[in-house]
C-alpha cells in the first residue's frame, strides 16, 4: 500500500484534491480534520481531557466543544496550543493508525492521508509520497478573504500560524499548482492518478 501524505497551506485547494483523489479505485482517504473531530466528540476521553485543561467555558450549552472558543484560547499562545496538543495529538495518531489498518485490511492500494499541518509536526518520514497543493501566499489571503469571509489580518495572520510555503515546497515529493482553475488542478490529479496505476471507481 502506497502512503501518501497530502498537505498544504490553508485556503490552498487541500481538500478539493483530497476529494478527487477518493474518487479513484484503490484509494482511502484519511482526514486528520474530520479525525480531531471524532476524539473530542462528547463522551470521550479527549473532550474530557480539553475541558480540564481548559475549562467548561470551551464547551457550547449542548456540551459539544466549541471550536471558535478554544481557537480564540490557544491561537497566538505557544504554550496553551503545546498542552492542546499534548491532549490531542496521542489520540489523534491512535485513531490515524486505526484507520490505516483499516484501509490496508480492506485491500487499499493507496492511502491518503489528508493532513493540513504535516510539515509544523514533522510527519514527513511516514510517507512514501508527500503531495503538496502549493498557491502563492497573495492567492491563499485572497481566497481567505473572498471565500471563508475573514478579514485581510485575520487572514494573514493564520497563514504565518502555519509553515511557512517554502518549508513545505522543500518536503513535498510532488507540487500541485493550485494558482489557476479548478480544471487545472483537475489535470494534475489526473497525471498523478496516471502515475500510481489508479483508475476512476
Amino acid at each position: 500500500m502506497l502512503k501518501v501524505g497530502l498537505t498544504g497551506g490553508i485556503g490552498s485547494g487541500k481538500s478539493t484534491v483530497s476529494r478527487q483523489m477518493s474518487a479513484y479505485r484503490g484509494v482511502v482517504v484519511v482526514d486528520a480534520d474530520l479525525i480531531a473531530r471524532e476524539v473530542v466528540e462528547p463522551g470521550t476521553p479527549g473532550l474530557a481531557g480539553v475541558v480540564e485543561e481548559f475549562g467548561p467555558s470551551v464547551l457550547r450549552e449542548d456540551g459539544t466543544l466549541d471550536r471558535d472558543a478554544l481557537g480564540a484560547v490557544v491561537f497566538g499562545d505557544d504554550e496553551r496550543r503545546k498542552a492542546l496538543s499534548a491532549i490531542l495529538h496521542p489520540l489523534i495518531g491512535e485513531l490515524s493508525g486505526q484507520r490505516w489498518a483499516e484501509a490496508e485490511a480492506g485491500g487499499a492500494t493507496v492511502l491518503v492521508h489528508d493532513v493540513p499541518l504535516l510539515v509544523e509536526a514533522g510527519l514527513t518520514n511516514m510517507y512514501d509520497e508527500v503531495v503538496v497543493v502549493d498557491v502563492p501566499v497573495e492567492v491563499q489571503a485572497q481566497r481567505l478573504v473572498e471565500l471563508r469571509g475573514m478579514s485581510e489580518s485575520d487572514a494573514r495572520a493564520r497563514i504565518a500560524s502555519q509553515a511557512a510555503r517554502e518549508a513545505r515546497l522543500a518536503a513535498a515529493t510532488t507540487v500541485l499548482d493550485n494558482s489557476g482553475t479548478v480544471a487545472d488542478l483537475t489535470k494534475q490529479v489526473e497525471r498523478l492518478a496516471s502515475k500510481w496505476d489508479l483508475t476512476p471507481a
